[in-house]
């Protein structure tokens, strides 16, 4: 058997391609950004032709790198961000609009309709999110409405809708010609449009946002040895590898992070933020503000379930620092300027860009930074950001406690912004509980070549894969009761500062 499995890694603001070897160490890996396309305040798009040529590159460096071929690969998976919306036509392959991001607001007057009619209280209960400007039904609803001649391309059986792991596979395996149209479970619970039970498309549901059923891709498990497709020879990997697990990013992170047993969390910290608990086979209802997902499923295996707490703007937070303030020059500068503080200064600032995701689910929500005075500098700013990472995670955990009945032991933690040590020390602090990384911290790449291993037989057993987890550094909280308590009643106030700023009724 081939020695390596390989993961394509198809992120909000950057794409990589990361080979791993059956002891889950990275051996090669090659990323790169793309655009982020504002054109407006609240839209956000990305242009899936860019997608796919990085895919391309990514592939072929990541090869050329590691002096390897398609043959020394056993398996491709592929994790995604998950809401993200693309529409095409299948003849030409042909985007008929930008992909609407997952932090794209436009379709907030969608969403609060649903919730006035009653059909929100359906959603909710059959697809286990609350109607909300994140998800991609309203994207597409919006596509189809606002772009010229989607709609009759729809009924006609043209367009056709993927989240960015269909766009991915469907280009992998031939695009025009003969490429297959298919999504996983995980990627299809983030749609409003698939019932959790079932694990199929609801046609009511579909009603409620009139997109045609031939749009949508099949739903598959997470993993399957009976693969999705193969590479295509004259493709970027140069040979034919099978396409055999698909999982939507933060699920991703939740495999890499093995977290196989009912009770068990990890908190990927990314652009946002996303607190995953496995909640076991059976879904487990949120009263708290949490959304119920798809955790995984594993060939004929019974799908697992989590709850998740999503919250939109964390890493992006330090970016806006960087971009459109200029107070840094780089992400890891904000540790710095954050370390000349002892604390905030009083400083709280709420990145709600994107209203509020979890548990607040508030999308008339904006930014705020409270509590200026003359004092503060650029450094309580930079701290007040790091907190706010941290202070968006402790509602989360509060919430999925009170849904659960799970209290947190230890909080394992991956994604970019676990490499900024005083921001994982400050979480640490604010959450009262240990804060633990592992050894390799790109975890969601991880979890889909774990996925695709397991269903080739790279990989016997999930046992093989919690045995290669280890370790990296772990903070241990050093804040007093008071302090925790004190600091996040402060944090709850800023939050109210933000609410009700613009209209979305």
């Amino acid at each position: 058997m081939a020695e390596f499995v390989g993961a394509i890694d198809q992120g909000t603001t950057s794409t990589r391609f990361m080979i791993f070897d059956h002891g889950g160490n990275e051996i090669a890996r090659h990323q790169l950004e793309h655009e982020q396309i504002l054109p407006r305040a609240g839209w956000v798009e990305h242009d899936p032709i860019e997608i796919w040529e990085r895919t391309r590159a990514v592939l072929q460096s990541t090869l050329n790198k590691a002096n390897l071929q398609a043959s020394d690969l056993a398996a491709l998976g592929i994790t995604n961000q998950r809401e993200t919306t693309v529409v095409w036509n299948r003849r030409t392959g042909r985007p008929y609009y930008n992909a609407i991001v997952w932090q794209d607001t436009r379709t907030d007057r969608i969403a609060s309709a649903l919730d006035r009619d009653g059909r929100g209280d359906v959603i909710r209960r059959r697809t286990g999110l609350p109607p909300a400007t994140y998800f991609a039904g309203g994207k597409i609803q919006w596509i189809l409405e606002n772009v010229d001649g989607v709609r009759e391309a729809a009924e006609r059986g043209e367009a056709v809708f993927g989240t960015t792991d269909s766009w991915l596979l469907w280009n992998l395996t031939g695009g025009p010609g003969g490429g297959v149209h298919v999504t996983d479970v995980t990627n299809a619970s983030r749609t409003m449009l698939m019932d959790l039970e079932t694990l199929d498309w609801d046609d009511e549901l579909l009603s409620f946002f009139g997109i045609p059923r031939a749009m949508l891709p099949e739903i598959r498990p997470s993993a399957s040895p009976d693969p999705y497709g193969v590479t295509r020879p004259n493709g970027p990997l140069g040979g034919a590898v099978p396409l055999t697990a698909a999982l939507g990013d933060q699920q991703a992170a939740t495999v890499g992070q093995v977290c196989f047993e009912p009770g068990q969390a990890k908190n990927t910290y990314g652009t946002g933020n996303f607190l995953l608990l496995n909640t076991g086979t059976t879904p487990v209802r949120s009263s708290h503000g949490l959304l119920t997902t798809v955790c995984y499923k594993f060939g004929d295996h019974d799908p697992v379930y989590a709850l998740e707490g999503s919250i939109a703007v964390t890493g992006s937070a330090v970016q806006w620092l960087r971009d459109q303030l200029g107070i840094i020059s780089g992400a890891s500068q904000s540790e710095s300027l954050a370390r000349q503080v002892e604390d905030n200064g009083g400083v709280y600032f709420v990145p709600a860009f994107s209203g509020l995701f979890a548990p607040h689910w508030r999308s008339d929500a904006r930014g705020a930074i409270v509590g200026l005075s003359r004092y503060n500098t650029n450094a309580h700013l930079a701290r007040a950001t790091l907190e706010s990472i941290c202070y968006q995670t402790r509602d989360v955990v509060d919430a999925m406690q009170k849904d659960s009945g799970v209290s947190l032991d230890v909080l394992k933690v991956d994604g970019g912004v676990t490499a900024n040590e005083l921001c994982m020390q400050i979480q640490a602090d604010i959450l009262g509980v240990p804060v633990s990384r592992p050894v390799v911290a790109e975890t969601t790449a991880l979890g889909a070549a774990y996925g695709a291993g397991l269903a080739v037989g790279f990989w016997k057993s999930t046992d093989e894969l919690t045995a290669n987890w280890n370790e990296d550094r772990r903070w241990e909280p050093r804040w007093t009761v008071e302090q925790r308590e004190s600091g996040h009643a402060g944090w709850r106030k800023a939050v109210t500062r933000t609410l009700d700023w613009v209209d979305v009724d």
